[in-house]
């Protein structure tokens, strides 16, 4: 069987953003200098950021069916992914409230899965054929760990190139490291999962290191402004990162490495390289607002990456 683009598992929520110079505390109302409502979820969004990176991509989750629920299908037949999703009339579509930083761009969120929260293995299992059919299969955990164990389990025993990013950060048993060809958190989760904070190249490759002995294939910890380190038992190498412009908002730049990344793998591309597809993805998306809407394409980043190289 020829296989080919990417399978993703994870959650679709509504992310409502509100921007404003600070967090309000216990009690305190601040005006806010701006909203928006549009797609998210880490899931979804990766799977945006892979289809626009080219990639074919089949997305599966569960969803409500109400309005946030028709968004995400509208979402998706935009962006060409094929969705294998349960609708749901017993719990409603998640959402996200996302707080961003006016000037800064930085973010604190709170998520809900809402009907993704319900995906169980047997759900994965039914969509067993699109991630034997795949090259690459990616999840996270805004859904159940015991889903994201069995959609790994699949991925692995079809021979898969299998990606975990395991964010948020939680409690797993160590046989979803085992079964990660690459395992992809980011600064809080590296440290989440390993002990060591992750401040400088020298600490994250000690987190690397906790993470292959762990069993994961390759660490590969993003690390905001600094780029990403490609982590392996054999080499440790830095991914610089990419510039594009100003900082409008990051709460989507994870999202568009794992993405990028994935599609760059199913393309065929060297690890290391498709390392580097990622950190361009994602040095572009931090340049707009919001999260899907801020996905580049592909030709956007292939041009990004002529334009610089690795310092």
């Amino acid at each position: 069987m020829s296989k080919k683009g990417v399978a993703i598992l994870g959650a679709f929520v509504v992310d409502l953003a509100f921007r404003a110079g600070k967090l309000p505390a216990i009690g305190e109302t601040i005006a806010g200098s701006g909203f928006a409502m549009g797609p998210g979820g880490k899931g979804s969004n990766q799977a945006v950021a892979a289809a626009r990176a080219g990639a074919d991509v089949t997305f599966i989750s569960r969803i409500g069916s109400d309005t946030f629920g028709e968004l995400a299908l509208k979402t998706w037949k935009a962006e060409g992914i094929l969705p294998r999703v349960a609708q749901t009339t017993t719990a409603p579509t998640g959402a996200a409230f996302i707080y961003v930083h006016e000037t800064r761009g930085d973010n604190a969120i709170i998520v809900v899965p809402g009907a993704a929260a319900g995906l169980r293995p047997a759900d994965v299992e039914a969509a067993a054929d699109a991630i034997r059919e795949s090259r690459v299969f990616v999840t996270q955990l805004e859904q159940p760990v015991d889903a994201a164990l069995r959609g790994l389990e699949l991925a692995r025993a079809a021979g898969n190139v299998t990606v975990f990013n395991p964010a948020p950060a939680a409690t797993f048993d160590d046989a979803l490291f085992a079964l990660s060809d690459y395992i992809v958190p980011n600064e809080t989760e590296a440290e989440a999962l390993t002990g060591i904070a992750v401040g400088d190249l020298a600490a994250a490759r000690r987190a690397g290191d906790a993470l292959l002995a762990r069993g994961a294939g390759t660490a590969l910890i993003t690390l905001g402004e600094r780029g990403a380190l490609f982590h392996t038992r054999e080499r440790s190498v830095h991914v610089p990162p990419f510039v594009a412009g100003k900082v409008v908002e990051t709460t989507g730049a994870g999202d568009a490495f794992v993405g990028g990344f994935a599609a760059a793998l199913a393309a065929g591309a060297d690890p290391l390289e498709a390392a580097r597809f990622g950190s361009a993805a994602a040095g572009i998306s931090v340049t707009r607002p919001g999260t899907a809407p801020a996905m580049p394409q592909r030709a956007e980043i292939e041009a990004l990456l002529r334009r610089q190289s690795p310092s």
